[in-house]
């Protein structure tokens, strides 16, 4: 078999999977489980082939034309070269990883064929991403991805929460989606063509004319796909979903899609400094606002969601400052520690008995409840903190190193601002992330809330799920800034000394002020009668404040915390903790800037269409209803009353006629 053909087969396998699994969901419900599952792994095996295949050599280049458009041509076009090869075994990996997990999560669940099969034409829209090279094409799977993450993520519609969350995913999406689509009919028009090696000719060679204003189009694109400021609001709400979804999202789908884009389309957005500039500032806004906002979320899937999006202002830092390289090393590594971060929390859920809230001042003995999830948990979070030898280390710091080496002034790529930009917003979000994944940590294993119900042990299929995960969590950093770079443009990926010493001083530093603070907050907890009854959750007291603690936290998008004095991340924030807990009120903003106006605009035109188009449509209907209602009066049926008027006609006839006659 060809690597063309095997490549093709990586996208179609899911998709068939997912038509299938439609199909004989109702009239076959035992092939069900085999048909999410088999297809992602055996697409990963093709993956992996194709990527061993590829080797990191020239890019693997075929293609057809669908159809004539009489203009700018649109190709079934594949374009694979060392970056497409390993992210879509990431993809597939991932996503084999959530479908064997979920068989297990979602065991009782009602509507799971529906959700496997969207979870597979998820897989198979991103997969259609990576390898795509044509335009058009990606534009194809980009959308498809959406559409599944409105289904997905309103998978328990009962709820009110998940469908406002869907929706407002759809919607925010969508928002950054129309610049998007122009910039691509843009960037088409300048370069004759939707198919990428040929718009990358044309950027070379200086044939696109507007770079500035398309890279600016389609990073809005970017923006809200891969949940970047200002349009990142959408994803902490999306975790009203069941939490496998969040693992595909956040780990290997739809978020990786825009900073996947932008590493493509890369010397486009060189050709621009003013992109690059802004990429930069939208990078380290992202990175520093989520990683405060993480610091003061109860809910463990919330803290995530943030971390998800300031570990994605790295991958787009790194864009920022030049470097694909460092951005989709970092891509890689965090799609194998985020995606076991969110199947542990999940076994968290899972054993507390609830797929919605899961606050984490509500936990207590889950360590010796759960250790595979504690373990393995541990290991993502150490990684997370990027703590060597952790993945997450070698990542980040090759996105730190990139940012020094253009403040040094080695390279043309990038200008020196963005450069500093994301090397300061970097140092401070190691920092943070330090704090809040020990925070998490602390919380959810050592917390002192009230004991949830003992729902017993875990499937066997989410257990092994983790630790698989933890494998590349702990070895894939080490591994690939030394085998990685032959696949990415030959760029060397090894850690610098001096971001080296300065990003794990600083994460240290997070993590020791964050345990600090806990042992104070939890002394003074201690002596303190609320404190006395939260260290004694199995006291009836206990569980009255920790259902307290869920009324005044009920649900996703509301952050009214009941007082919790044995949280470290209201002491380290302190006047912050408010508005970070609330995303800094940009849902508000959003509302006050957006929402309400349109809203009114909506109710003056609803005003004008009843009270003003409505009446004059009323008006014309009226005159010729009271015509005839006068023509009705007069069909009597009287024969006297009709010889009648046609006497009283022909004397009114007849007078007409003498007067005419007269005045000539």
């Amino acid at each position: 078999m060809t690597t063309t053909t095997l490549a093709v087969l990586v996208p179609l396998l899911p998709f068939l999977g997912a038509a299938a699994g439609l199909l004989l969901g109702r009239t076959a419900p035992g092939f069900v489980r085999p048909l999410a599952v088999l297809p992602p792994l055996a697409s990963l095996v093709l993956a992996a082939l194709v990527a061993v295949r590829q080797g990191g050599d020239a890019a693997v280049d075929a293609r057809t034309e669908l159809t004539p458009t009489g203009s700018v041509p649109i190709e079934l076009a594949l374009h694979i070269d060392g970056f497409a090869a390993l992210v879509a075994v990431l993809v597939a990996f991932v996503a084999a990883c959530v479908q064997l997990y979920s068989t297990g999560y979602l065991r009782d669940d009602p509507r799971y064929p529906s959700y496997a099969a969207l979870v597979s034409l998820f897989t198979s829209a991103m997969l259609l991403v990576v390898y795509s090279g044509d335009l058009m094409v990606l534009l194809v799977g980009w959308e498809v991805m959406g559409i599944c993450s409105y289904f997905l993520v309103g998978h328990y519609w009962e709820t009110p929460e998940a469908r406002a969350a869907s929706l407002k995913a759809f919607l925010v999406t969508k928002l950054g989606d129309v610049p998007f689509l122009i910039g691509l009919f843009a960037l088409a028009a300048d370069a004759g063509s939707f198919r990428l090696t040929r718009v990358l000719g044309a950027v070379a060679s200086g044939a696109v004319d507007h770079p500035t204003p398309i890279a600016l189009l389609l990073l809005a694109g970017v923006a809200g796909k891969s949940a970047q400021f200002p349009l990142h609001t959408w994803l902490p709400d999306a975790m009203a979903g069941p939490t496998p979804v969040s693992a595909l999202i956040h780990a290997a789908t739809m978020v990786a899609a825009g900073v996947y884009f932008i590493a493509r389309l890369l010397p486009l957005f060189q050709a621009s400094r003013a992109a690059m500039v802004v990429l930069a500032v939208m990078a380290a806004v992202t990175m520093a606002g989520s990683a405060l906002a993480a610091l003061a979320q109860d809910d463990i899937k919330r803290v995530l969601a943030y971390s998800t999006v300031g570990q994605l202002g790295y991958m787009t830092g790194a864009l920022a400052v030049g470097d694909r390289g460092a951005a989709v090393f970092h891509l890689l590594a965090h799609g194998a520690f985020k995606a076991l971060l969110f199947l542990a929390a999940g076994v968290i859920i899972h054993a507390a008995g609830t797929n919605s809230l899961a606050a984490m001042s509500r936990m207590h003995g889950l360590r010796d409840r759960i250790p595979d999830a504690y373990w393995t948990m541990t290991v993502a979070l150490l990684a997370l903190a990027a703590i060597p030898p952790f993945s997450g280390f070698f990542s980040k710091e090759s996105v730190l190193g990139a940012a020094e080496h253009v403040t040094a002034g080695h390279t043309e790529h990038a200008p020196g601002a963005a450069g500093w930009i994301v090397l300061a917003a970097g140092l401070l979000t190691a920092l943070l992330t330090a704090a809040y994944a020990t925070r998490l940590w602390l919380l959810a294993f050592r917390g002192r809330g009230a004991e949830a119900p003992d729902h017993g042990r875990q499937p066997l299929t989410m257990t092994v799920v983790l630790w698989v995960l933890a494998v590349p969590s702990l070895a894939l950093g080490g591994l690939g800034y030394r085998s990685l770079p032959g696949w990415f443009d030959g760029r060397d990926l090894t850690p610098t000394l001096l971001t080296s010493i300065l990003g794990t001083g600083l994460a240290v530093v997070g993590g020791l002020l964050t345990y600090g603070a806990w042992q104070r907050t939890t002394a003074l907890a201690a002596r303190t009668p609320l404190g006395a009854v939260a260290a004694h959750p199995e006291g009836d007291a206990g569980l009255v404040e920790a259902e307290a603690i869920a009324t005044h936290q009920p649900a996703y998008g509301d952050i009214a915390h009941a007082p919790d004095p044995a949280d470290p991340g209201r002491l380290l924030l302190g006047p912050l903790h408010r508005p970070a807990a609330a995303g800094f009120h940009l849902d508000a903003v959003y509302t006050a800037l957006f929402v309400r106006p349109v809203q009114a605009g909506a109710s003056l035109v609803r005003f004008l269409d009843r009270e003003v188009v409505d009446t004059y449509v009323r008006g014309a209907a009226a005159l010729p209803r009271l015509l005839g209602a006068a023509v009705r009066r007069t069909q009597t049926g009287n024969v006297q009353t009709y010889v009648s008027a046609l006497l009283a006609g022909t004397v009114v006839l007849a007078v007409a006629v003498l007067l005419v006659a007269t005045g000539a």
